[in-house]
């Protein structure tokens, strides 16, 4: 004698152990990738006791040129923005980026220990460039010792 198909009773529950697996790889993908997304040149910034700027949303990131211990720069864009350039490559990058788009904030990012000289020196180059607003960057001081 043979028996009719068995009905399955259906189960009510979501297995959730595969999406915690998942959570889990992805958790780990990001946790290795997230100190490589950070760029940038390793600069010593001067500490000041200043507010800082409200955020603007502008379609364009600001363009930084950074100065390093060594005098060397180097500019937040192209393809390669920890490379060092030399001044006629700063001056035909800023150029050209600022014909694309020529309110797009230019901020110089230093090291405390570059000559002062040098600094004003990558001004110059700036404003030649076309930037007619230049910003600095510097990192928030240090908060008073309580005795």
């Amino acid at each position: 004698m043979q028996q009719g198909p068995r009905k399955r009773r259906l189960m009510g529950e979501i297995n959730v152990v595969p999406l915690i697996d998942v959570m889990l790889v992805l958790l780990v993908i990001f946790m290795a990738t997230a100190p490589l997304l950070t760029q940038g040149v390793n600069v010593d910034l001067p500490k000041v006791n200043a507010k800082p700027l409200p955020p603007q949303r502008k379609p364009d990131p600001p363009l930084v040129l950074s100065i390093d211990r060594q005098a060397r720069l180097f500019l937040n864009i192209g393809r390669a923005p920890d490379a060092a350039l030399d001044e006629n490559t700063v001056l035909e990058a800023i150029s050209s980026a600022l014909k694309r788009a020529p309110e797009r904030e230019v901020l110089i990012k230093a090291d405390t220990r570059v000559d002062y000289g040098r600094v004003l020196a990558a001004m110059v180059l700036l404003q030649k460039g076309g930037a007619t607003r230049i910003g600095f960057l510097s990192a928030p001081a240090d908060p008073p010792a309580r005795p």
